[in-house]
């Protein structure tokens, strides 16, 4: 069986929702699409979350995506620490580049480039998922928390890659 599919503490939910979404995510082409699309899909999120105002002076342009990515944080922390460590890089990593895309472009330049990520991106993951690749329908319409695994899911294949434990 695929190393995607199982791993060591195999009774964690976090295991169980890897399992469920690497077995609609077999053929390799759909995979790579995956390791690329799903990272811009959750830079393009953010990026658009941070475009929303922020009522008054107290707060900063950013600080719904900081609450948002506070919150999968959460998630991921809970099903796995190794997971949420490595999530929590991802996200600092991606604040950083969105404040500083939206210092450099302001709120409109930030929103337009997020929206045209966000819509490649979603391209590809459903070339990924097509006739001509995987075909079978992406694991989130069959439950929505695997908008949330996708991400989790290609760092658990870094993790493989780098011989991390999860």
């Amino acid at each position: 069986m695929d190393a995607t599919v199982h791993h060591a503490a195999g009774n964690r939910p976090i295991d169980h929702w890897f399992a469920h979404y690497s077995s609609d995510h077999v053929n390799v082409m759909n995979q790579r699409i995956h390791v690329f699309a799903v990272p811009l899909i959750l830079w393009s999120v953010i990026g658009l979350v941070w475009c929303i105002p922020v009522p008054g002076t107290l707060f900063n342009a950013g600080l719904w995506a900081a609450l948002a990515m506070f919150a999968a944080w959460m998630f991921y922390y809970r099903a796995s620490r190794a997971i949420g460590f490595g999530m929590l890089a991802v996200f600092v990593s991606m604040a950083w580049l969105t404040r500083w895309l939206h210092g450099t472009l302001g709120t409109p330049g930030l929103f337009k480039l997020a929206l045209g990520v966000f819509v490649v991106a979603w391209i590809a993951q459903f070339i990924g998922h097509s006739k001509l690749y995987e075909g079978k329908k992406p694991s989130f319409f069959t439950d929505l928390k695997y908008l949330l695994i996708g991400p989790a899911w290609v760092l658990a294949k870094l993790y493989r890659k780098l011989g991390i434990a999860w």
